[in-house]
């Protein structure tokens, strides 16, 4: 273990979650590659060596022998989040770290991810859960925003866990199932 990395950790006990995950001057989130299914094992190394990490989780049915149960699943498997001010932490440290395979990196340093998008995933979460849908609401009219039926006008019918809306779209006087990825839809204006 890197004795050195340990002289920014911050006290994660004390301070809520947001508090503990909002950038300060001069820090940026980027992304790390971890192990197969190693997410968790990742985020707590990196914890404990100081650096503040995320793994957005959402909320999967899981269907086995008949039976379903529902458990929280890595919104990116494989990925994890984390806070770093390339000049002040030791960023080399989190290549070593148990469970992580790599930051993703640019040329020579790592890149960092857009500004906004961790963000978002933060704004989205409750309770550890990260609620892809929250803007939409059944029966609402939505619009299509790719795709050969782009701009066409669309009733929601359905959310689902894994990121995909169940639409019934208009075309020629009928109303025709479809199911699309969330990305795909908008609320109409």
């Amino acid at each position: 273990m890197n004795s050195v990395a340990l002289e920014h950790k911050p006290n994660v006990q004390s301070t809520p979650v947001a508090k503990r995950l909002s950038l300060e001057q001069g820090e940026r989130w980027f992304v790390a590659r971890v192990h197969p299914n190693r997410e968790n094992s990742a985020q707590f190394n990196l914890d404990q060596l100081g650096f503040r990490s995320f793994a957005p989780r959402v909320s999967r049915t899981v269907r086995h022998a008949r039976k379903e149960h529902t458990v929280l699943a890595p919104l990116f498997p494989g990925y994890i989040f984390l806070i770093l001010d390339l000049s002040r932490d030791r960023w080399r440290a989190v290549n070593s770290t148990i469970g992580v395979a790599s930051l993703i990196m640019g040329a020579e340093k790592p890149m960092p991810v857009p500004r906004g998008v961790v963000e978002g995933l933060l704004v989205a979460e409750n309770s550890g859960i990260v609620r892809l849908a929250a803007d939409l609401e059944i029966g609402q009219t939505l619009r299509i925003l790719s795709g050969p039926f782009a701009d066409a006008l669309c009733r929601l019918v359905h959310l689902d866990d894994n990121g995909r809306v169940r639409v019934l779209l208009e075309l020629m006087g009928t109303e025709v199932p479809a199911q699309l990825d969330r990305s795909r839809v908008a609320p109409a204006a």
